[in-house]
């Protein structure tokens, strides 16, 4: 099972954590990361080029000249390709680019960049990161303690409810915001260093502590029915 140091937003060792082998330790299948990209990188194409043929353009409807004793080569449209001006063969139309990857395939591409961020050391997990009002200079100095330079990926759980760490970030032109549930493959190969709060870690690793807590109850419910069943049942053998 791979590990990772914790830290905190000043750069300094608060604790190790240990990392989901299922996501964080998978086979890389650079194929299949090459093939989810190129995927995602055609679906953002909007498909809108378009070029004339020798149809659309308008004239030409008139035969320049006669057929036979001209001693020039027949022709029978200004509007033909082989003139300036004229329509253009097998160019570009509308359509859509976009190509077919059923979601076991982009599961399999994230898990790939994910244990590749991992082996390359470009992960880095924060303890937890947040700001009591937007500040820029606040961003980049933890950056800087956490030695990030290049492109930086910030995975954050979910959107905070004053956005004062969005906010924060986002004038820094070097840096990207990304929520646990919507991280992509072209987004974590991108970037240099992948900088992921303990919270967005859980949301990946699918919050152990929190189905824990949420069996609980279930469980606590389930025994007080058991109870009651066992009452009414003792209750009517007495009666």
């Amino acid at each position: 099972m791979a590990s990772i140091d914790v830290k905190d937003a000043s750069g300094k060792k608060s604790g190790t954590r240990d990392l989901s082998p299922a996501i964080f330790d998978a086979p890389v299948n650079v194929p299949l990361m090459h093939q989810v990209v190129v995927a995602a990188m055609a679906g953002k194409r909007a498909g809108t080029h378009k070029v004339k043929t020798r149809g659309d353009v308008r004239g030409g409807g008139v035969k320049p000249w006669r057929q036979k004793g001209t001693g020039r080569a027949r022709q029978g449209s200004i509007r033909a390709p082989q003139w300036t001006g004229g329509g253009i063969v097998h160019g570009p139309v509308v359509r859509s680019h976009d190509q077919r990857i059923n979601k076991k395939m982009v599961k399999g591409a994230l898990r790939s960049a994910l244990t590749d961020a991992v082996t390359s050391g470009k992960l880095i997990a924060l303890k937890e990161l947040s700001f009591d009002e937007p500040k820029t200079k606040q961003a980049a100095e933890t950056l800087t303690a956490l030695e990030c330079e290049g492109r930086v990926l910030l995975v954050l759980a979910r959107p905070t409810d004053d956005g004062a760490v969005e906010k924060s970030f986002r004038n820094l032109t070097h840096v990207k915001i990304a929520y646990a549930g919507g991280l992509g493959t072209y987004d974590v190969l991108l970037a240099d260093h992948l900088v992921m709060t303990g919270e967005a870690l859980d949301a990946l690793e699918g919050s152990p502590d929190r189905a824990a807590e949420t069996e609980q109850p279930k469980r606590e419910a389930k025994v007080a029915t058991d109870d009651e069943t066992a009452d009414e049942t003792g209750g009517g053998d007495e009666a």
